[in-house]
């Protein structure tokens, strides 16, 4: 009975393993009643072994437990893959966001928490490499000790799996039949070949440009003179706009904010973009956008950088601007800076913020602008300036989201001393997801109101801004089925600048119409450039 007893227990982890659900919102208890068939052909290839083999018995069970183990990990993050990115775990490629996860994990949470966290899942992968082999050694020698009584339970089960299949039965929505580690193993390896030959492509495209020869005399005509900025609204996705639960006051600020910039002289033309990413990794929507290509993982980021491929911001300073990025999320030098050309990289560390930090954001938003006008925007003696701004208060977790402060009190940032104490943390917010999609949306409204503060105070008619996300927030915001979209808008005084992309059909205003364009969002670079390439003729500008 004992012995009963303990290969029962041996079995529960393979079952646990090997009914993994897709996605975490289907992590119940109804989603492991399910008969898996990967278990029943072990168990029967284990009795195809010649019984006075022990050692290849033994050799076969710590190979497959082994086996089970790195796929239970690997489905293990195919499911936190999907909640946060609303994708599947690449093993080909995904393994080189580690160190960026661990890092963003410890500044969202702190040093302390994150630590633990990363260490508790390092843990539990080593039990998983420790504990499945040993469970199937178990169940295999069981099943040695009276073969034709195992024979008789695995003939058993297999009928009942197959009846199970063909009836279509299923629990919590799943086929009660199981074989799903065994056709997501299969498709990984199908998968190989497939990933392989796009890398090839991309590496060619990414070594071929159009405008490789194209002199700066020729390029951007149409701005000379202008201060172009492109501003990353962190986590800014459709689900802001179109959500009920999130987009009501996310809508009020984009209709304030319209009225606000009309009443400065500015107009808006606003459509759609699908990024290359979803939930987080924003940097791969930054160089699609700059690049022209679509940047879809790390391996492609990583292939691109290396690569000839131009970015706006090289094509601007080849034409003749002062090129800048403002990246308040960086603590440390930006490796890959170099690639884009920027004549300046700002980061954390030397725009003069003095006040706290808002858990993962550095600093708010406002007081990114903000410096960002002092340092590089209110110098009379001066070249346009062409920047690219990565707004990050409204990075998850939306948390501590600031409160706005007048433009002319934000100064070095010492207004804010006290405040993140006086705001929402991350445990008040994530117990509740509805709590958490109202915080995202806050995060939203605060960013946004500070774009328009910035444009409001200081935005003249030189000023030309492209607004976008970067990406959707996670799925616990967004939903398992929500799209890639994002939204994005050209801001300028000058009617001129907004003339040239009137056949692009953006509509009116910040907030974009459900039935607005959708690029993606490695088609806007070079419509963007062929929009603005030749200068307006002064006749033109006469007549409007």
């Amino acid at each position: 009975m004992r012995s009963v007893l303990l290969t029962g227990l041996a079995t529960l982890p393979l079952l646990a393993v090997l009914n993994v659900p897709e996605r975490l919102d289907r992590l119940e208890v109804a989603a492991f009643v399910r008969l898996p068939l990967e278990l029943l052909a072990l168990v029967a290839i284990a009795l195809l072994l010649p019984v006075h083999r022990p050692r290849l018995r033994t050799t076969y069970a710590v190979a497959v437990g082994l086996l089970l183990a790195v796929a239970g990990v690997l489905r293990v993050l195919d499911l936190g893959f999907r909640e946060a990115l609303n994708r599947p775990f690449d093993p080909l490629v995904d393994w080189q966001y580690a160190g960026r996860v661990a890092g963003t994990l410890r500044a969202s949470v702190g040093d302390g928490l994150g630590t633990l966290l990363l260490v508790a899942a390092t843990l539990l992968g080593l039990v998983l490499l420790v504990a499945l082999p040993f469970a199937v050694l178990r169940l295999t020698r069981a099943a040695a000790r009276d073969r034709a009584a195992a024979g008789r339970v695995v003939a058993a089960l297999a009928a009942l799996w197959l009846v199970l299949a063909l009836l279509d039965v299923r629990t919590d929505g799943r086929a009660a039949a199981g074989r799903g580690t065994a056709a997501y193993v299969y498709d990984q390896v199908a998968r190989i070949p497939g990933e392989l030959a796009e890398r090839r492509e991309f590496a060619r495209a990414a070594q071929q440009d159009p405008y490789r020869d194209v002199p700066g005399s020729r390029l951007l005509g149409a701005l000379r003179g202008k201060d172009v900025l492109i501003v990353f609204v962190e986590s800014y996705g459709r689900v802001a706009v179109e959500d009920p639960d999130v987009s009501p006051g996310v809508g009020e600020v984009l209709a304030d904010g319209t009225a606000d910039l009309a009443g400065a002289g500015f107009g808006a033309r606003t459509a759609w973009l699908t990024s290359p990413t979803f939930g987080a990794v924003s940097w791969l929507a930054h160089a699609t956008l700059q690049s022209g290509l679509w940047v879809d993982s790390e391996q492609r980021y990583d292939q691109l950088v290396t690569s000839p491929r131009l970015t706006l911001s090289r094509l601007f300073r080849r034409a003749g601007w002062r090129t800048v990025a403002d990246v308040p999320a960086n603590t440390h030098d930006w490796a890959q800076a170099g690639y884009y050309d920027f004549d300046r990289v700002y980061d954390s560390r030397d725009v003069g913020y003095q006040g706290p930090r808002f858990g993962y954001p550095t600093m708010p938003d406002q007081y990114t602008l903000d410096a960002f006008h002092r340092l590089e925007l209110a110098p009379g003696d001066r070249r346009p300036v062409m920047a690219e701004i990565d707004l990050i208060s409204s990075h998850a977790p939306w948390s501590r989201t600031p409160r706005m402060v007048a433009q002319s009190a934000v100064g070095d940032g010492s207004v804010y001393d006290g405040m993140p104490e006086t705001l929402p943390s991350e445990r008040d917010i994530w117990p509740d997801p509805d709590r958490v999609r109202a915080a995202y949306g806050a995060a939203v409204e605060y960013s946004l109101r500070s774009v328009v503060s910035f444009l409001t105070t200081y935005g003249d008619d030189d000023t030309v801004v492209l607004l976008l996300g970067d990406h959707q927030p996670a799925t616990i915001v967004s939903g398992p089925d929500a799209t890639f979209d994002v939204p994005v808008s050209v801001i300028a005084r000058d009617p001129a600048v907004l003339d040239r992309i009137s056949e692009w059909d953006w509509r009116p205003g910040l907030r974009p119409a459900a039935d607005a364009p959708v690029w993606r969002m490695d088609a806007l670079r070079d419509r963007f450039l062929a929009a603005y390439a030749r200068a307006t003729p002064r006749r033109e500008r006469t007549t409007r």
